[in-house]
């Protein structure tokens, strides 16, 4: 035992001394590494480029999303490990717009290839921008080597568009496969059972049911065929073809491979889908053609300004006014906890609402819904907030952007007045929820439970089956959060509950129909809501003053830096390893902690 004993107290010596050692040379090589980055992104600012004559070149690389938000970890906020790059839409059409005014450039190239959306209705918005800009007399020019529904949404509104000979070209449209796995869950013997209120609320579908229901089908065609004909005919609009021939191209093109798609480039030629194809030398060299060599590159290439570099000679407005309009965003799954990139988390959008009502400039709030719901508890919070600055005479608007539904209407019965826009998929007024129980799973493998409790139902979990009166009580609970989830939507749409509740079981509605049916005000976006905010308040002047989180100076200073030089900073691939198998575990307890969610699971729509 002695022996044991000193050779553990002997590792244990071993392992600090070894803890330490390491921890200083990983430091000291931290220090060095930031002092080399220091004096390099010292180095490396340069005076600002002269824009005129050079080519615009516009290729966002991220997400294009209503308001840009940061996590809380410092490396990950700096390298943007575990995180998508974001490009804010106000920002990204102010630059648009800028460009068309700005003589100095001759042409804009764009390449969206990399370019994700938060939502079609987002996209829809900026290839109008492009519209517009290519109306205004600016040359665009497109060249990808890929080109999918989101990218040729952009590219078929530029003046020319060119795809690399060997890069393939698919428009697949929108909508897509969800798994339905209640015979799996059958043939594990666990039991669900669907609790939802609302016939047409269909986010737990997938765990309850074989197939799709005709009102979940019904209610996503009525929302999903609408913004694909939208979106069809900018396509055809752009390029001076019938939408019928884009329909026609979505149905047997298909992309299969990420490349190589040199069937659908060659129909897609003689059908004036694109231009022609192009290689990366003779494209290069037919820019130079165009718009002159770049003899200050040092490389090869056409004389070109990115559009980052052109951003910086934006200066920030010189306040003008002391009131203001607040414009606070809901983006992402509405949960308890901080804002973070795809979570719209409770604790800090009600900071920031308690922040605008608490500033004595703040005359109007308008909110930003970018949302299909999520906790009850978490929208509740939000709500209450906003009802608070109402009580100090602050007028709320509501804008709902590429999907307002389920929590993010229950959040919207605050508002004096809602916008939506057409496309905005909105609605889903029902609360879903389903129970999975491991009876017949722990009878299977030979596990009984028993014990003594002072309360009937006091010992029960999900490793139960439920009787009768547990039914009862459950459905009665749910049933009271979805009354007084009407209840809300009536009393701020100034109809009855009787009417409300005829449009609501959950149903999704797209933005137009939603203004029919007196769900929403008007049919607008976001500036439209804050012009409107500032009318109810009878606001001749004033500030547009967007709430959002902040990182530090040192972290903006840091990553300037490191940008500068010309550095990333990986996050090891260990600790991706690490999250990757957090976030399964996450997933896996979902199952043993059910919520009773506002929640849309069909509303939010991706793109391709």
């Amino acid at each position: 035992m002695n022996v044991l004993k000193s050779i553990f107290a002997w590792l244990d010596l071993f392992l600090r001394k070894a803890r330490a050692l390491i921890l200083n040379i990983g430091t000291a090589f931290f220090l060095i590494f930031f002092v080399v980055v220091f004096l390099s992104g010292l180095t490396s600012f340069e005076s600002e480029i002269d824009p005129s004559g050079r080519v615009l070149v516009l290729n966002p690389q991220g997400t294009v999303v209503d308001q840009e938000v940061f996590g809380a970890n410092f490396l990950a906020n700096i390298s943007g490990n575990g995180s998508t790059n974001q490009i804010q839409t106000r920002d990204l059409i102010e630059l648009i717009r800028a460009v068309s005014e700005d003589d100095e450039i001759p042409a804009v190239l764009i390449d969206f290839s990399g370019t994700g959306f938060a939502g079609p209705t987002t996209a829809i918005n900026i290839s109008r921008e492009l519209k517009a800009l290519r109306e205004s007399g600016k040359e665009i020019i497109a060249f990808n080597d890929r080109l999918t529904t989101n990218s040729y949404l952009m590219a078929s509104q530029a003046s020319e568009v060119w795809l690399h000979p060997v890069g393939s070209i698919s428009v697949g449209g929108l909508g897509g496969m969800r798994p339905y796995q209640k015979e799996l869950f059958e043939n594990l013997k666990i039991n669900y059972h669907n609790y939802s209120d609302g016939d047409f609320k269909s986010a737990v579908e997938g765990n309850t049911r074989a197939d799709m229901s005709e009102n979940d089908r019904l209610q996503r065609e009525a929302y999903l065929f609408p913004i694909w004909e939208e979106m069809k005919a900018i396509m055809s609009e752009g390029r001076g073809i019938a939408s019928e021939e884009v329909q026609f191209f979505a149905d047997n093109f298909i992309g299969i491979f990420d490349d190589s798609s040199v069937t659908n480039t060659a129909y897609a030629i003689s059908k004036n889908i694109i231009d022609g194809t192009k290689s990366f030398p003779e494209f290069r060299r037919y820019m130079i053609e165009k718009f002159g060599k770049d003899d200050e590159a040092g490389i090869t290439t056409f004389n070109s300004i990115s559009y980052q570099e052109y951003a910086l000679r934006f200066d920030a407005d010189e306040k003008s006014s002391n009131d203001e309009v607040a414009v606070i965003t809901v983006e992402g799954a509405i949960m308890e906890g901080n804002i973070s990139q795809g979570v719209a988390g409770a604790d800090g959008i009600v900071n920031q609402i308690s922040s605008a009502h608490q500033n004595e400039g703040t005359k109007a709030i308008v909110l930003r819904v970018n949302s299909g719901g999520g906790s009850v508890i978490a929208s509740e919070m939000m709500r209450d907030e906003l009802i608070e600055a109402k009580r100090k005479g602050i007028d709320v608007v509501v804008s709902m952007g590429d999907v307002a539904a389920s929590g993010g209407v229950y959040i919207s019965t605050a508002a004096d007045y809602i916008f939506a826009e057409a496309t905005s998929i909105t609605g889903s007024i029902g609360v879903a929820i389903a129970l999975p129980t491991f009876e017949n799973v722990a009878e299977y493998v030979g596990v009984n439970f028993d014990g003594v409790v002072t309360s009937r139902y006091g010992g029960w979990d999900l490793t139960q089956s439920i009787d009768e009166d547990l039914d009862e009580i459950i459905k009665s609970s749910v049933t009271g959060v979805y009354d007084r989830f009407l209840q809300f939507v009536a009393e701020s749409r100034s109809q009855s509950y009787e009417d409300i509740r005829a449009i609501a079981g959950g149903r999704v509605w797209i933005g137009t129909a939603a203004k029919e049916l007196g769900l929403v005000d008007e049919i607008g976006g976001i500036n439209q809501a804050i012009t409107h905010a500032a009318k109810l308040s009878e606001l001749a002047e004033y500030e547009v003053v967007y709430y959002g989180q902040e990182i530090s100076f040192e972290e903006k200073l840091v990553s300037e830096l490191l940008k500068n030089a010309g550095v990333s900073i990986q996050i090891p691939e260990v600790f991706s390893a690490v999250d990757g198998m957090l976030k399964f575990y996450e997933s896996l307890i979902e199952i043993s902690n059910p919520e009773v969610l506002l929640t849309c699971g069909g509303c939010v729509v991706q793109l391709n």
